[in-house]
């Protein structure tokens, strides 16, 4: 459905109070016009195309318009990455030493309450796991440079994996075995 070139003109330019100057339909609206325009929306009243009745332009929807458009110029020239900016935005403070320093002694005592008890244990369980993960590691790979079958590396590493469950306890394996 086309329309004519007049109506586009005349939907693209509405006249300021008076009528005797136009300017470009604004997109921004004023609180004002903005609650007018809802009411003539919800009202019955309509003109005979069916569209709303053309009101004049206000002189704050023109201003908003221009703030509007002076907003987005402003936001497509910002440089974001900017040394200015970030040196503005995000000023170097010195760093609070005796915060810092508490920081750390709060730290090493965590650590050390960490270790402290069964805590101590974990560390060595875990260095355990990965010993054993690399020793399954280092079969698989053995397996594959000697060039043997896909069958026979097959029995072999289930042999290995077997032996694995039989020594090592059973929360371990998942940590070890790869199933």
């Amino acid at each position: 459905m086309s329309r004519p070139a007049e109506q586009v003109k005349s939907d693209e330019w509405v006249s300021f109070p008076g009528g005797e100057l136009e300017g470009k339909r604004p997109k921004a609206l004023c609180p004002t016009c903005r609650e007018a325009l809802k009411r003539e929306a919800s009202s019955p009243s309509t003109t005979s195309r069916g569209q709303m009745p053309s009101r004049p332009l206000c002189f704050q929807c023109y201003r908003a318009e221009l703030d509007r458009e002076r907003a987005l110029r402003a936001a497509g020239s910002l440089d974001t990455g900017s040394e200015a900016r970030f040196q503005f935005q995000l000023p170097l403070e010195p760093v609070n030493t005796g915060r810092l320093q508490t920081l750390k002694s709060d730290r090493r005592e965590a650590r050390a309450a960490a270790i402290a008890g069964i805590g101590q244990y974990a560390d060595k369980r875990r260095h355990a796991q990965i010993e054993a993960r690399h020793a399954l590691q280092s079969i698989a790979a053995g397996l594959h440079a000697r060039g043997l079958a896909s069958a026979l590396q097959d029995r072999v590493m289930d042999a290995a994996i077997h032996a694995a469950e039989l020594q090592l306890p059973e929360a371990w394996l998942p940590f070890v075995v790869e199933r």
